[in-house]
């Protein structure tokens, strides 16, 4: 007999089906997944909301070193923060403007030969060959070391004097010249956007490696048979088939360059920022951190976060619509 069989009626005595009690058992039970929720939404809450929205708070009021000590009587100051951040005429809101566009610059740069790097990378280990697992470990190197590890060893080789760079240069290939300052001037941002794509380019190459796993080696066999090259192939089969891990992959590389802090904060050290390589997020620490002058910082914040917040959703909308074209 079925587990789903009907009841059985018999005179005077009337049977349920074997699975009604559970069933029962679990309409009775029905806020059991709301309440297994709970955790997470109160830590979402504490982790993300709430200082969201105190970040926003601080931004209308007033809050610099002589208020420190109690936050509730710093002035309010309505929109005056952003309109200080914003005034181009001025010295905080043209600051804002250079640091936004330098930031806009080395965003561009980094994930641009970030993503060549990983695509040129990932299709070069897409066939067998002796080798290719220790090719692969090796370009994982650079995402597999802690950041901030990776980036102190960058600063050591770019040092004036002692530098591995300028020693291999100068020292032992004999470059005419004097040795260059790689972290001041305008040195300092090549040398932001080349540790940064040393730091990203092999996020980029894993997931587009991870996704031409899922290509059919059919497709390049058939195309090889019709006469089609390896660019011609790379572009109207990889490419296409690569669509939906680019859409991801190139948001997320965009988020993480253009909010990245570690990079130059340890790069150049606290106090040591060159105008070059002042790039936003770490424009607004100096600005909360360095002046005490976090009214100033948070009204940065939150318009970093609407910047980011458009173009995430204009980004989304036209790769839907083109999308939905195709």
């Amino acid at each position: 007999m079925s587990a789903t069989a009907p009841a059985r009626i018999s005179p005077g005595h009337v049977t349920d089906p074997p699975n009604a009690a559970p069933r029962r058992r679990l309409r009775s039970r029905w806020w059991l997944p709301y309440v297994l929720l709970v955790p997470a939404v109160v830590f979402e809450l504490l982790v993300h909301l709430i200082p969201m929205v105190t970040g926003i708070w601080i931004s209308l009021v007033k809050l610099t070193q002589q208020y420190l000590r109690n936050w509730s009587e710093a002035p309010f100051l309505g929109l005056g923060n952003y309109r200080v951040s914003l005034d181009v005429h001025g010295a905080v809101g043209r600051a804002l403007l250079q640091s936004f566009l330098i930031t806009c610059a080395f965003t561009v740069l980094v994930v641009g030969i970030a993503w060549i790097a990983g695509m040129a990378a990932a299709v070069a280990l897409q066939r067998k060959f002796p080798g290719r697992g220790l090719f692969r470990t090796l370009f994982l190197v650079p995402y597999a070391i802690p950041i901030y590890a990776g980036i102190i060893a960058w600063k050591f080789i770019l040092q004036k004097d002692t530098g591995a760079l300028n020693h291999l240069l100068f020292d032992n290939l004999g470059l005419p010249g004097e040795k260059p300052f790689w972290l001041i001037g305008g040195n300092a941002f090549w040398s932001l956007v080349i540790v940064a794509i040393w730091r990203l380019w092999p996020f980029a190459f894993l997931m587009l490696m991870a996704g031409m796993q899922s290509v059919p080696e059919d497709l390049y066999e058939a195309s090889a048979v019709d006469g089609a090259k390896p660019f011609r192939q790379w572009r109207s089969i990889t490419v296409p088939m690569l669509r939906p891990v680019n859409v991801v992959l190139v948001l997320v590389m965009f988020l993480w360059t253009f909010n990245d802090f570690n990079t130059p904060f340890v790069l150049f050290g606290k106090t040591a920022q060159p105008p070059a390589g002042d790039l936003i997020s770490f424009h607004i620490y100096n600005a909360s951190f360095l002046t005490f002058n976090f009214g100033y910082g948070s009204a940065m914040s939150v318009l970093l976060l609407l910047f980011l917040l458009v173009v995430t959703v204009a980004y989304l909308l036209f790769v839907n619509r083109r999308s939905q074209r195709a």
